[in-house]
This record gives C-alpha cells, sequence and structure tokens, in this order.
C-alpha cells in the first residue's frame, strides 16, 4: 500500500484526501507543543489507524483517555476503508499532554475525504477493462501474461480522410474507436472536494510521441493526450467512469520497444497561484502490437497481381488457379501500375491483432517504383492498414524489394517456440561487402520481436532475393510443412539419367531460346556446369543455415530441380524457376519450366508432381517466360497473397 506524508499544525485542523488504497504518515512529535511526553488519539469509524515508534507499555490512563507515551520517533499511519459520503466525514484528533498533566495542553486534527480512484484498461487480455488489475502498470509475455494491448491506428476508417487515422489528431468516424483501446478512469467519491484538487491524465514526452488519447466531450471526440500535448486536466465532479480511447501511433522500431505508460495523478494545490503538486497516482502500461507478417503456409485470402501489355496469358492462367482455390482476385492495370508488374516486391501483407480487434496491414517497401502507390491508395482503407519504411534512395537496392522477405511457418528450435514463425531475409555473403536490406528495414522487422529475423545469403543472385531459392508447402505429416529449396544438383542429376535413358538430344526451352540447348549441350557446357556447381554452393550454405535456425532435418527439405547462369558475376535463372511459386493452400502455381519432353510430358513437371504429390499438393504449371522469366522474375514475384492471421495469439507466445 502507497504511503504519503501528511504534516500536522500545532492547534489545527487540516483537511486531507485520502484516495482508497494508499496510507496517510503523519509524525506526531512534529506537530507536539514542547514538553509534550504524552498524546491522545480519536478517530471516526471510517479510519484504520496504527501507532509506530511509540512504547505500548508505557502507556497509562488519564481521566478516562489511553495516553501513548511520546518521543521523537513516534509515526501514526492510518488510511480511510471506504469511500465518502460527503466532505471531511472521516475526523482524527490528537491531544497533547505535559509531564503530570491531567489535561490536553493543546490540540491537532485531520479532516479526511475518502475517494477511490483507478485508472483501467483491458490488462488480463480478455476484451474487457477490468477494475483495478493489480498488474496493470507492468506487462509480461506468455499465457499467464498481463498487460494491455494498443494496435498502431494505421487504417483510414474515414473516407473524408486522406491519411491513415493516427496521423492527425481527428476523430472523423465512430467505427476508428473500434480500433482503439478502451481505458477508463473510475472514481468513487462525493460530489465534490475540499477546494484545490485536480485530476490529471499524463504522459512522458518520449511516450507522447507513440500514441494518442481522445475523450467525448460535448458529443465529439476529442484528442487530449498525445504528441504534443503531455497532460490532460479535468475538474472532480463526484462518482463517475470517464471512457477514454487510446490508439497507437508508431509500430515497434530501433530504439523503440513498443512499451508506452498513461499516468492519471491527483493533485493539489495549497495557496492559489503556487503550483499543484500529486498526491496520487495510478498507471497503465499497453505494448504495441508488433506487425506479424504471414508465411506462404497459412489460408489464402486474395491474390493480387498487375496487368500489363505482354501477361494476358499469364492473367488468365492465375484467374484460372484463383478461382479453382475459390478465392478473389484484385487486379491492378496499367493507369495505376505504370508499366510495373512485380506485386511481390512492392509489398508484403502482415497484419495486427489485439484482443478486441485484429484487421491486415501492408507493408510498403521502399524500391519506389511503378507499383509506389498501389498499396496507399488501393489497400489503404477501413481497417487496412498501412505502413511504410522510408530509406535514402542511396541505400535502396534490389534487395529490399519483398521478394527478398520471406516467414517460416512455426518451428521449435532447440527447445525454443516460434509459433508465428521466423522472418527471412536475404543478405551478402558474411565475409564480403555486398548489398543488404537497408538498415532501417532490417531494423523495423528486428525490433517486431516475434518473429525474429534469420539472414540468409542472397547477393549472390542478379536479383537477390530469397524467393528465388525457397519457398514452403503445407505438409499433411511431419512438422506440418516442406521447405522447398532450388536445386542444380538434382536438375543435373535428372538429366544425367534422361541422357542415360537416351534421351540426350531433347531441347530445354523449346521455342524460346535462339540457341538451342540439348540435354547433353547443358551436360557437356563447362560453364553451365561449374556455374551451377557455384550456385549449388550458395544454395546450401543457405540450406545450413536454414536447418540449424528452424530445426529441420533432410526430410523437412525437398529439392526442386532449377539451373542457374552467371551474369555479371551473379546468378539467375537458366529455365523459369519453379521454386519461385504461388502458394495457394494445396494448389501451387508453378512457372512452367520447359524442360526435356520424354514421353509427352516434361520431365522436371513430372519430378516436382512427384515429389509433392504424398504432401496432397495439386500442381499448375503456368507460362510465365515472357511475361516475367525473360524479365527476370517468376510467377511468385508477380502475385502477391493476403492470408489469414494465425490463430496462435502473439501476446501469449514466451517472452522472446
Amino acid at each position: 500500500m502507497e504511503s504519503r506524508t501528511l504534516r500536522l499544525e500545532r492547534g489545527q485542523r487540516l483537511q486531507a484526501v485520502c484516495v482508497l488504497g494508499t496510507r496517510l504518515v503523519t509524525d506526531i512529535n512534529g506537530g507536539a507543543p514542547v514538553d509534550c511526553k504524552w498524546f491522545s488519539m480519536r478517530h471516526s469509524p471510517n479510519i484504520e489507524m496504527e501507532i509506530l515508534g511509540s512504547d505500548a507499555s508505557q502507556q497509562k490512563v488519564i481521566n478516562g483517555e489511553k495516553l501513548w507515551p511520546l518521543s521523537s520517533k513516534t509515526m501514526v499511519e492510518f488510511h480511510m476503508t471506504q469511500h465518502s459520503a460527503e466532505i471531511n466525514d472521516g475526523k482524527i484528533t490528537i491531544a497533547y499532554y505535559g509531564k503530570g498533566a491531567d489535561a490536553p495542553v493543546d490540540k491537532s486534527g485531520v479532516y479526511l475525504t475518502g475517494i477511490g480512484i483507478s485508472l483501467d484498461v483491458d490488462a488480463d487480455r480478455d476484451g474487457v477493462v477490468e477494475k483495478n488489475n493489480p498488474h496493470k502498470a507492468s506487462w509480461t509475455w506468455g499465457p499467464d501474461g498481463q498487460g494491455a494491448i494498443l494496435l498502431v491506428n494505421c487504417d483510414k476508417d474515414s473516407l473524408v480522410s486522406r491519411v491513415v487515422d493516427g496521423d492527425d489528431n481527428l476523430m472523423l468516424s465512430k467505427s476508428d474507436l473500434l480500433d482503439m483501446s478502451k481505458m477508463i478512469l473510475r472514481i468513487h467519491g462525493p460530489e465534490k472536494l475540499p477546494t484545490g484538487y485536480l485530476l490529471m491524465l499524463h504522459v512522458s514526452p518520449t511516450d507522447a510521441r507513440s500514441l494518442g488519447v481522445f475523450y467525448l466531450h460535448s458529443k465529439v471526440y476529442t484528442h487530449v493526450l498525445g504528441r504534443r500535448k503531455l497532460f490532460y486536466k479535468t475538474r472532480y465532479t463526484g462518482t463517475r467512469e470517464m471512457e477514454f480511447y487510446v490508439e497507437g501511433l508508431r509500430f515497434p522500431d530501433e530504439g523503440f520497444n513498443g512499451l508506452v505508460s498513461i499516468k492519471a495523478s491527483l493533485l493539489e494545490t495549497q495557496v492559489e497561484g503556487i503550483p499543484e503538486t500529486p498526491i496520487f497516482t495510478d498507471s497503465v502500461t499497453f505494448r504495441i502490437s508488433p506487425l506479424i507478417i504471414t508465411p506462404s503456409t497459412l489460408a489464402p485470402i486474395e491474390v493480387y497481381v498487375c496487368s500489363v501489355k505482354e501477361n494476358y496469358l499469364f492473367l488468365k492462367a492465375i484467374n484460372r488457379l484463383v478461382n479453382e482455390a475459390k478465392l478473389k482476385v484484385q487486379i491492378c492495370f496499367e493507369y495505376v501500375n505504370r508499366g510495373d508488374r512485380w506485386m511481390q516486391d512492392e509489398m508484403e501483407f502482415g497484419y495486427i491483432q489485439a484482443p478486441h480487434q485484429s484487421f491486415p496491414v501492408v507493408l510498403d517497401s521502399p524500391r519506389d517504383r511503378g507499383l509506389k502507390d498501389f498499396p496507399i491508395r488501393q489497400l489503404l482503407g477501413p481497417d487496412f492498414g498501412y505502413v511504410t519504411k522510408v530509406a535514402d534512395s542511396d541505400d535502396v537496392t534490389s534487395l529490399d524489394s519483398f521478394g527478398n522477405l520471406e516467414v517460416s511457418p512455426p518451428v521449435t528450435v532447440g527447445g525454443k517456440k516460434y509459433p508465428l514463425g521466423r522472418i527471412l531475409i536475404g543478405s551478402s555473403f558474411p565475409t564480403t561487402s555486398g548489398r543488404r536490406m537497408t538498415k532501417v528495414v532490417r531494423d523495423f522487422l528486428y525490433a517486431q520481436q516475434v518473429q525474429e529475423p534469420i539472414e540468409l545469403f542472397s547477393d549472390w543472385l542478379l536479383v537477390g532475393h530469397v524467393d528465388e531459392f525457397l519457398t514452403f508447402v503445407p505438409a499433411p505429416n511431419g512438422k506440418g510443412f516442406r521447405l522447398l529449396l532450388a536445386s542444380p544438383a538434382t536438375c543435373l542429376r535428372i538429366l544425367q539419367e534422361k541422357k542415360q535413358e537416351g534421351h540426350g538430344d531433347v531441347i530445354l526451352l523449346q521455342g524460346f531460346e535462339t540457341k538451342r540447348w540439348t540435354v547433353s549441350k547443358v551436360l557437356s557446357t563447362d560453364v553451365i556446369v561449374m556455374e551451377n556447381a557455384y550456385a549449388q554452393h550458395c544454395i546450401d550454405w543457405n540450406r545450413d543455415i536454414l536447418k540449424r535456425e528452424l530445426g529441420l532435418t533432410e526430410d523437412d527439405i525437398i529439392d526442386i530441380p532449377a539451373l542457374f547462369k552467371l551474369q555479371d558475376g551473379k546468378a539467375c535463372a537458366f529455365f523459369p524457376n519453379m521454386v519461385n511459386m504461388i502458394v495457394l493452400g494445396k494448389i501451387l502455381g508453378i512457372p512452367k519450366p520447359y524442360g526435356p519432353v520424354i514421353k509427352e510430358t516434361c520431365c522436371l513437371e513430372d519430378y516436382v508432381i512427384d515429389q509433392l504429390k504424398p504432401l496432397e499438393l495439386s500442381c499448375s504449371f503456368i507460362d510465365d517466360v515472357v511475361s516475367y522469366h525473360k524479365q527476370l522474375g517468376e510467377v511468385h514475384c508477380g502475385t502477391n497473397v493476403r492470408r489469414k492471421p494465425f490463430s496462435f495469439k502473439w501476446w501469449q507466445m514466451e517472452k522472446p
């Protein structure tokens, strides 16, 4: 129980407010006349008291009064047991006695008014604001954790606004309240207090950058706290509940762990013109929801793809696939995409979540090409959020496109659980300088905490994206997924087998290459063999990292045949790279490799179908040679998928 010092004045009756749940402590000797050796006390029934620093064995009774010996260490602690029905209904009287006196030589006293003050939030995370949770001022992780949660108010509920809701101090739509966390200031007490008391909500200057608070005033929700507003004062008007709505303004990031606090204080001023001082403070703590990015193994909701001049047949194939999966598709036409077809590279989908609300959020990459306005103009809206990280244009490379940002399914590694998976980003080789994802994006991803990133080696690739050599697909057994890795070694082995079977003259990329590439020619071309040995070495480096960091075994990995060629010292796909696929549940849209056709079917397609058949996956091969492959991308690069959130609640994680 918190305590507060109250100084007595000889011959005076003080007026004081006692907040329930706190103690007042007074120095009895400090208010006593000189040479007084004894004191007596009386108090009303709504007060409990304890006398400290007085020898109880030396008590005596005079005229029916119990007297206590007075020393320099004598203190009295007292508190009120219930809130007052009216002002000053708690009374304490202290009488002082001199040596040998049988009547008091002086008196002092206190009039007390008891009130209850509680700043309350949904600290137990059940969607309801409970009363005075003892853990509301702290924040802990785990299934039994306590502490309230805020959402970054990054959607746009009002059609009038041109920015995300959290970018201004206005409440333009009542539906915006649903995205905010409710906070209640509960007050119990008489209709008024003695003069000189105010209530104040306040935040630190640091936390003010990260939150906003609204309050219904004169039928209008008014911004009262946050940004440049560090406090909000209001008069005490008796028993009531004041409902506030709190929004997050920024995601966890470098230098900001996502924790913010709000305090409610009762202020007292003794004399008009003298500054107020706090006599009681109650606190609550929120953690701002991280952005959670969804892996390809979660159930799909909607597919996004661009329409450009030469991809009509590709669009037709994607539509057919989407219809088969019974999903929605959103086509971005040229007047919006301005010739930029790389939907995967422009953005990544995730979501934010609190016990009372959840909605999808699009993370916009800093690449800023033709599609740069699509996320904010076409996706941002009611219950659809938007966030971006602004980087210096000189620092942005191809690795900042979000084909270089993937997420694993949930894994357990060495006993540590990652129930929301782990972020995968491509980087440069550890011992060399090279391209890396720009620092502001990397810092942002690490700061979300709940999907601890893994940095892979992707700078060996011309484009440099992790989706060029890996993807995840759902599986009915084992860990519930399989990691698919591009494998030049597997491809060369298959081609060697076909040559030995007498199919050395069968052509790869029939009709798409001016140079005639037969199975035998590929195998006998030393530069191809050497370049793919290098590519396999780079992929194996990542294979080992993924096995270690995701807790995988070889049984969790399926090799997908692929070939690469070097261009200016960097690798790109020799034929359409099948691992760069779109995953729609059990339906896969795979780049058609145009490999050797033997007995009327492509042997590379047959191999992939055979490998994925035990997983009950349906393989559809999509022609993307002209529209994407020849421009250094494939099916996954040209599409994007919004997916359902995890069923697991992020705040139930053990501490990351």
